[in-house]
């Protein structure tokens, strides 16, 4: 009577593998940002300040310090020392004797040309050894500037003149037959001093730029297919309204 209920060949059997069926789902657990705390706070919302409590800080292992233990001398003050005179004795200086010159090292009659006025007085004395190897250039080793002709130094120069050769243009020897004649010139463009008229010119059939791939036609498009601009038609699709992981009811036949 069992076999009767279930139409087909399908029967209830255990998954070869796990499924997702077999498992509760996890109810409301989304990665949603805190908005709470500092680390990974939602940038939707403001964040309010955020203050950290510090520990007390160690204690050294031996203290260095001395401690009110300081022996100021009292004389000692803000301004300096607050002593009043002291004297000390001490043995006599030692002083090296040196020999001065006596009254008699002087002669005073020498001194009349340092302390009075004299009449310039002049020796002979021998030539120096600088002299001979002095490279000083001798008078015949300058040369004084010219005095005539254009290029005077410090002198005002009359005006000068050259005497040159006769020129072969427009001499007595000139050939006359060689001059050009008036077809030699070129007639000048009565454009370049008068209006110039319009002028125009005859240019190939310019063929617009386009793309000349091929383009596909009306019958190509299929308009009765496109949903994406215009309401669709309800469309109706066929499924299984139980789950295969349930138990069916199960009804007696007699």
């Amino acid at each position: 009577m069992m076999e009767e209920v279930w139409i087909g060949t399908w029967r209830p059997h255990r998954p070869r593998g796990p499924i997702m069926a077999l498992y509760s789902s996890p109810g409301p657990k989304y990665l949603i940002p805190p908005t709470t705390g500092f680390m990974k706070h939602t940038p939707t919302k403001l964040r309010a300040p955020a203050y950290s409590f510090r520990g007390a800080p160690m204690l050294l292992a031996e203290n260095c310090s001395p401690g009110p233990r300081y022996n100021v001398n009292p004389k000692i003050l803000r301004t300096g020392k607050d002593l009043g005179p002291a004297y000390s004795i001490l043995g006599r200086y030692h002083t090296k004797t040196m020999l001065t010159p006596g009254p008699g090292d002087y002669f005073p009659e020498k001194s009349t040309k340092f302390m009075f006025h004299s009449a310039p007085s002049h020796s002979i004395s021998a030539r120096t050894k600088t002299f001979r190897v002095d490279s000083t250039p001798g008078p015949a080793a300058y040369m004084l500037p010219m005095v005539m002709g254009p290029h005077t130094v410090g002198k005002v120069s009359q005006p000068s003149f050259s005497i040159k050769g006769r020129s072969k243009l427009g001499g007595f020897s000139d050939d006359l037959r060689k001059t050009p004649g008036p077809a030699a010139y070129r007639q000048t463009d009565m454009q370049v001093t008068k209006f110039k008229a319009p002028q125009y010119t005859m240019a190939a059939r310019v063929a617009p730029p386009g793309d000349k791939t091929l383009k596909p036609g009306p019958g190509a498009h299929s308009p009765e297919k496109v949903t994406l601009t215009k309401p669709c038609a309800p469309v109706v699709t066929f499924g299984i309204k139980h789950s295969d992981y349930m138990t069916p009811l199960v009804v007696d036949v007699e």
